[in-house]
């Protein structure tokens, strides 16, 4: 396991801010990485825009337009990273698309545009997460990528030091078990059907889901999708080892603009206190 992943989740329950990567700006994006942080934050999930990102929502997903049109390129983000690098160890993790990892030349094309450059895949596949872990990132999610297709990437992984997350869902049922023997950092718990975006309500088990992990191998587990209220966050946390929120933070950032990091960190502190009332009752 990667050394800072592992540390995430070391002192207790973990909260996990997830944020697009130049949304509303690369300058904003990396004020409010060292926000989180201030703010209680144990990792952060960065999101590498996608002009066709199929796991989320619309919240994301305009996200995601908003940031391809406001320029935002993969080399930027490398750059923004490397920036981040220098002021803080704080367990980064890129969650984007087979795609764009495929697609990715060192000075390349705009981030994230469906069917570009395909003909790279190998190359630009060891190119990207090479790029990736000498900038300091520590692991990376894929969420259309099959567990059963994973290797190819996995394999790059391990080489570059980078943990490759696996996500479970509530239809992988009997899969679980597989998933599990080989995740890396964490498993990323799914708690609902469907994209990404805020949710009234969860009523997946996910407790089972995090016992079946538990039982082939002791990995932490941290449970995203629809996670966007402190209580949710709370009781997600308290049958795993932390909570994952986007679309809340993503819709924020919308609201507010480049004025958006000081909500965004009063709403992180809320919902890091909100797990940490587990472990310091």
């Amino acid at each position: 396991m990667n050394k800072r992943i592992a540390e995430a989740f070391v002192h207790g329950k973990a909260f996990i801010p997830f944020l697009t990567c130049g949304d509303p700006s690369l300058e904003t994006t990396e004020q409010l990485v060292y926000a989180c942080e201030e703010a209680g934050a144990d990792l952060v999930e960065l999101g590498i825009p996608f002009s066709d990102p199929t796991a989320e929502g619309p919240v994301i997903q305009a996200a995601n337009m908003r940031a391809l049109a406001g320029g935002t390129t993969t080399d930027r983000i490398f750059e923004m990273v490397e920036r981040i690098r220098k002021r803080t160890e704080i367990p980064l993790v890129f969650m984007t698309y087979a795609n764009v990892v495929f697609s990715y030349h060192a000075g390349g094309c705009r981030a994230g545009r469906a069917g570009a450059g395909v003909e790279k895949t190998v190359s630009g596949t060891e190119q990207f997460i090479k790029k990736a872990a000498g900038a300091g990132i520590d692991g990376l999610i894929l969420p259309d990528v099959p567990f059963e297709e994973k290797e190819e990437f996995a394999s790059v992984c391990r080489q570059y030091g980078l943990d490759l997350i696996s996500l479970i869902a509530p239809t992988s049922e009997g899969r679980i078990t597989e998933i599990a023997r080989e995740a890396e950092g964490f498993v990323y718990c799914v708690s609902s059907l469907g994209v990404t975006g805020m949710r009234t309500e969860i009523t997946t088990d996910v407790g089972a889901m995090v016992k079946l992990v538990k039982q082939e191998k002791n990995i932490p587990c941290a449970v995203g999708f629809g996670v966007s209220t402190p209580e949710q966050a709370r009781a997600m946390a308290a049958c795993s080892d932390g909570a994952i929120v986007g679309s809340a933070i993503v819709k924020l950032c919308e609201r507010y603009g480049r004025g958006c990091v000081p909500e965004v960190k009063a709403y992180v502190k809320r919902m890091k206190e909100a797990v940490e009332i587990l472990c310091f009752p």
